[in-house]
C-alpha cells in the first residue's frame, strides 16, 4: 500500500514515515503544496495524509486538484486547526477522515486501515478470489485454508492484484505501487519479472486456482484458470 505524507514539519514527517514503513507501507513525502501537487499529478496513492497549513498553499486546495484530475484517493487530513469549519470543508471536498494534531501513531495507523478497508472491497477484513485469501491486518495469505509464506514484495504484488481481480495492470503502475515513486525511471523491470516468477511458482505449488497471466507488451492480470 502506497501512502503520500504532505507535511511541512520535517520532524513530524520523519516520525510518520518511520512508523508507516514499519507497518510495511510504501511511503512518499511532500514538504509543501507545490511538491504535493507534482506528485499527485504524476503518481497514484492508496492514501494521502494531508496537512492543511502548508508554507506555499492550503492543503484543502489539493483536494480540489485531486477532484479535477479525476483521482479517487483516500485522504486523511492531519491538522492543528481543529475547527468545525475546517472539518466540514475538508469532508465536503472529498476527504475521508480528519485527525487533529497532536495524535498518537497507533490512532493514525488505525485510521489509515479504516479508510482503506472502507473503500476497498466493501470494507472486507478478508479479501478473497478463487481459493486465495488475504488477511491484510496480519499480512497472511491462505490457499484452501492453508497459510503460505511469501516475502514482502511477493505479498504486496499479490495484494495489489487481489484487490483488482481480472483487471489489466500496467507494469509501470504495479512498480510504482509496490516499489514507490520514480521507479518508472529505472532502465528495466527485471526486478518485477523475478518477483512475479517467484510468486507464480509459490501460488502454483500451493494449488491456487487464480493465475497471474502476462499480457504481452502491457503487463499482467489475475484471472481464474
Amino acid at each position: 500500500m502506497k501512502v503520500l505524507i504532505v507535511e511541512d514539519d520535517a520532524d513530524l514527517r520523519e516520525i510518520i514515515v518511520r512508523s508507516l514503513e514499519k507497518e510495511r507501507y510504501v511511503v512518499s513525502e511532500a514538504p509543501d503544496y507545490r511538491t504535493a501537487l507534482c506528485k499527485v499529478e504524476d503518481y497514484d496513492y492508496d492514501c494521502i495524509l494531508l496537512d492543511i497549513m502548508l508554507p506555499d498553499g492550503n492543503g484543502l486546495d489539493l483536494l480540489n486538484e485531486l477532484h479535477a484530475l479525476g483521482k479517487r484517493t483516500n485522504v486523511i487530513i492531519l491538522s492543528a486547526r481543529d475547527s468545525l469549519e475546517d472539518k466540514v470543508t475538508g469532508l465536503d471536498l472529498g476527504a475521508d477522515d480528519y485527525l487533529p494534531k497532536p495524535f498518537h501513531l497507533a490512532e493514525l495507523h488505525a485510521r489509515i486501515k479504516s479508510v482503506l478497508r472502507r473503500n476497498q472491497r466493501e470494507g472486507e477484513r478478508v479479501i478473497s478470489y478463487g481459493n486465495i485469501e488475504i488477511h491484510p491486518d496480519h499480512f497472511r495469505v491462505l490457499i484452501d485454508g492453508k497459510e503460505i509464506e511469501l516475502n514482502r514484495k511477493e505479498y504486496d504484488i499479490l495484494y495489489y492484484f487481489l484487490t483488482r481481480p481480472g483487471r489489466l495492470v500496467n507494469k509501470n503502475a504495479l512498480a510504482e505501487s509496490v516499489w514507490g515513486d520514480h521507479i518508472d525511471q529505472v532502465d528495466n523491470f527485471d526486478f518485477i519479472y523475478a518477483q512475479i516468477k517467484n510468486l507464480r511458482r509459490r501460488l502454483r505449488e500451493a494449488g491456487a486456482k487464480p493465475e497471474l497471466k502476462s499480457v504481452y507488451g502491457f503487463g499482467y492480470k489475475l484471472v481464474m484458470e
